[in-house]
């Protein structure tokens, strides 16, 4: 197997409606990168995995625990195991990446969502 892998060549998976990702598992870090339609709502959930990202392009209005804040291109997040979350994505969705440890083991069986050239890295 190789250590390199095309973004743009993962196939997509359904993680929520309106939220798609191309993920890369490794033995203990899950990286994935999610493309979330506009207004896309990501109810509040927890899990054990530690999870950290950024927003490459357009926003967020991201709830963790009880601090809420809107969060566009640069703008990171460190979420620990176990603490509530969710997000609703701006009126031009977004395109983050994230990175979940340990991995996201309940994600093995997710559906693929329909092929499409994924939004980022722009051509």
């Amino acid at each position: 197997m190789s250590a390199f892998h095309d973004l743009g060549k993962v196939e997509p998976q359904r993680i929520w409606d309106g939220a798609v990702g191309r993920t890369v598992h490794g033995e203990k870090v899950t990286f994935t990168l999610v493309e979330l339609e506009p207004g896309t709502e990501v109810p509040q959930h927890n899990h054990e995995n530690e999870q950290h990202g950024m927003v490459l392009e357009g926003s967020l209005t991201f709830t963790v625990g009880d601090e809420t804040q809107e969060v566009g291109p640069g703008h990171a997040w460190c979420i620990t195991s176990h603490v509530p979350h969710s997000v609703v994505a701006g009126p031009d969705g977004a395109v983050i990446v994230e990175v979940f440890s340990p991995i996201r083991s309940d994600w093995a069986n997710l559906q693929a969502a329909e092929p499409r050239a994924p939004r980022w890295p722009k051509s």
